[in-house]
């Protein structure tokens, strides 16, 4: 069952606005990548009953959850870099790039900035690397820096805001996918939302990559 305890425990450490994140779609072969952010004021928050990794909840669960988690939390958002970004800049600079817009929005909806992030893995890509020019050139205009990162592996596991975060972006970025079904039904949207299956891969071999698709990963 995932607790406060860890964000209770940045709160003590680093300041009261603690922000849960996690990706989803990094291993995709179309579509964003996408990253969700849940802040909360962590000592004052209750445990939010059904809240789980994202990969443990149904679709119509997930659904369901959703409203409720943008209720619950102060702030949240959930940003997302395209498969052009991804192509450009690889995937991890992508990833923290929809990362910060997500905290970014989390941060004007709560009207608060995050003392710290609580990040699933066991890597930092929310941070900008040694790339100023890259990253200044990309960022929106005013963005406030990055606050301190903690990464835990299993997160999404453990951890009420981060299992939050998961399933926010989950259902955003599976919307999102749906939604191209129409023009492109060949490709199988609904079903895949954009991951490798054989058919996916087949209907790319069959009809080419569209602009959805990121070009520069194998494809089939």
């Amino acid at each position: 069952m995932p607790t406060l305890d860890v964000e209770i425990d940045l709160a003590r450490r680093f300041g009261p606005w603690v922000a849960g994140c996690d990706e989803v779609g990094r291993g995709a072969l179309a579509g964003p990548v996408s990253v969700g952010m849940v802040l909360l004021r962590a000592t004052d928050a209750a445990v939010l009953d059904g809240v789980r990794d994202s990969k443990l909840v149904s679709a119509s669960a997930r659904a369901a959850l959703a409203p409720v988690i943008q209720d619950w939390a102060a702030g949240w958002g959930v940003g997302h870099a395209t498969a052009a970004e991804i192509d450009e800049f690889g995937i991890l600079p992508a990833t923290g790039m929809a990362g910060r817009r997500a905290l970014i929005d989390a941060q004007d909806r709560a009207g608060a900035s995050a003392d710290s992030v609580l990040l699933d893995g066991n890597f930092d890509w929310l941070t900008p690397r040694d790339q100023g020019s890259l990253f200044e050139a990309l960022e929106p205009s005013g963005e406030s820096p990055v606050p301190p990162v903690v990464t835990r592996i299993k997160a999404d596991l453990s951890c009420v805001s981060v299992a939050a975060a998961s399933i926010l972006a989950k259902v955003e970025r599976d919307e999102l996918l749906s939604s191209y079904h129409d023009a492109e039904p060949h490709f199988g949207w609904v079903d895949n939302k954009g991951y490798g299956t054989a058919a996916h891969r087949a209907a790319i071999a069959a009809h080419g990559p569209s602009e959805k698709h990121r070009r520069s990963w194998r494809l089939t």
